[in-house]
């Protein structure tokens, strides 16, 4: 089973903004990657089909596959950890997390299933499924 990265996604207010902003620096570095000053001790474990799953505004709300992992230098930070990503964006049932500096490992159990279907303008806030499915009534 892989392992997963949970991280917040800093000054994301949606996915789509989150989206436009990852877009604007592929354009620019060829690449889509986050970096981040550890490097995984269970690295090999996360590059067996692992994905970083992005909180936003509270709630897990998507995930990107993982494709590689490098040790870099960086002039001003140092050593650094390259997370490479798959740029494409898989929605995920809205979990509700906390926020907390840095990344955390995320167990296969634990992490939310992809969302099962596409939201539309009709459907409720995401918010509001999430705290009805967490008081069990969907």
């Amino acid at each position: 089973m892989s392992l997963h990265l949970l991280k917040l996604s800093v000054g994301s207010e949606s996915v789509e903004t989150m989206a436009r902003w990852q877009a604007g620096r592929l354009a620019r570095t060829r690449a889509l990657f986050h970096e981040t000053r550890n490097f995984p001790r269970r690295a090999g474990e996360i590059l067996d089909g692992g994905s970083i799953y992005w909180i936003i505004k509270g709630h897990v709300r998507v995930r990107q596959r993982i494709i590689g992992l490098e040790r870099r230098e960086d002039e001003e930070r140092g050593r650094v950890c390259r997370i490479m990503l798959d740029p494409n964006l898989i929605p995920t049932e809205i979990q509700p997390r906390r926020p907390h500096q840095g990344w955390r490992y995320l167990e296969a159990d634990d992490a939310p299933p992809d969302a099962r279907h596409a939201t539309s303008a009709d459907d409720p806030a995401p918010e509001m499924i999430a705290e009805l499915r967490e008081l069990g009534l969907l």
